[in-house]
């Protein structure tokens, strides 16, 4: 076996950020080295609460967590927090008791460049919600791009709707601006948008046999998954639920479930577009000097083993 993959996920917990929290503790392939919180789902101090709470749950404790940031990458305070898809609390309403544990003293920027500073091109940044900390971890280092050996993100919508609005992705959505930074800062970026995620469905039979499961983090998960269940209902008209947050996880630890193209991805920032994510592939050479000249070039995933991944996730939840 190679050794493990060094894995920091960037989180906003958040019903499928826990699935792929406890996916990543039972996958050989990765170490989680540790975690750090970012708005989306829920407010930061929650989603950092959240993710202190799923360690304990997990026996885990002795994984880091560094709290991220409270505003957007322009310092906007006003952001969209999408508590009407995981519950008030992140995680179905469940009224899970305060953690005990704390996070540490660094803030997730601080902490994401002293790793890679420690371990150069070998940490994985596992980015699942808006990408501030990451945008901001670049700006308190510039070599961080050079030193990371990759990061890999949920985010975008390329060619399809959005799911904020037709533009639009959430995790783009939440902070446009820190994403045109990552996807053009010469990282090695692997962008898994919502075009691969929506064909990842686990589906309401799939919900009763983690219910049934003697699994530790199945049946942790079937209580706080019925909030999402019943959201998808509601808004997509559909029994299942869409595994974002494992799909992107799963792009990191076997990249090969997903196909992949190559070219510069670019955020529009303003107007009814705003949180667009939009890719060119460089087929074309045009005339004029524009903002995407000499842009460096990302990949985006196309295609994925969508019964696969199901299979993997499922295993591994019910295996715990």
């Amino acid at each position: 076996m190679p050794e493990p993959k060094k894995i920091i996920i960037d989180t906003d917990p958040g019903i499928d950020d826990a699935m792929a929290i406890f996916l990543a503790l039972r996958s050989p392939e990765i170490t989680v080295v540790g975690l750090t919180t970012i708005y989306g789902n829920v407010y930061t101090t929650l989603a950092t609460r959240n993710a202190l709470h799923l360690l304990e749950v997990a026996g885990r404790t002795d994984i880091p967590v560094a709290e991220g940031s409270h505003v957007s990458y322009m310092k906007a305070t006003k952001l969209r927090v999408a508590d009407f898809v995981h519950g008030v609390d992140g995680l179905g309403n469940q009224n899970f008791p305060q953690p005990k544990s704390k996070p540490i003293e660094k803030s997730a920027a601080e902490y994401l460049v002293e790793q890679a500073n420690l371990y150069p091109g070998e940490i994985t940044v596992v980015a699942l919600g808006p990408l501030t900390n990451i945008a901001l971890a670049i700006q308190l280092d510039p070599t961080f791009t050079k030193k990371i050996g990759q990061i890999v993100l949920l985010g975008g919508a390329f060619a399809v709707n959005g799911n904020v609005n037709p533009a639009s992705e959430a995790n783009i959505f939440g902070d446009p601006e820190a994403a045109d930074i990552v996807f053009t800062s010469g990282a090695d970026v692997v962008a898994v948008g919502i075009n691969v995620t929506h064909q990842v469905i686990m589906k309401d039979s799939e919900l009763d046999n983690m219910a049934e499961s003697e699994g530790k983090f199945a049946k942790y998960l079937s209580k706080i998954l019925d909030y999402y269940f019943s959201y998808h209902r509601d808004a997509y008209s559909m029994k299942g639920v869409y595994l974002h947050d494992p799909t992107a996880l799963l792009a990191a630890v076997n990249p090969s479930l997903m196909t992949y193209t190559e070219g510069v991805v670019r955020v529009q920032t303003t107007g009814i577009t705003r949180g667009l994510t939009l890719f060119f592939n460089k087929q074309k050479r045009f005339n004029e000097a524009t903002e995407w000249n000499n842009k460096p070039t990302v990949k985006v995933a196309v295609t994925v083993d969508a019964p696969a991944v199901v299979k993997l996730v499922m295993d591994r939840l019910m295996n715990s």
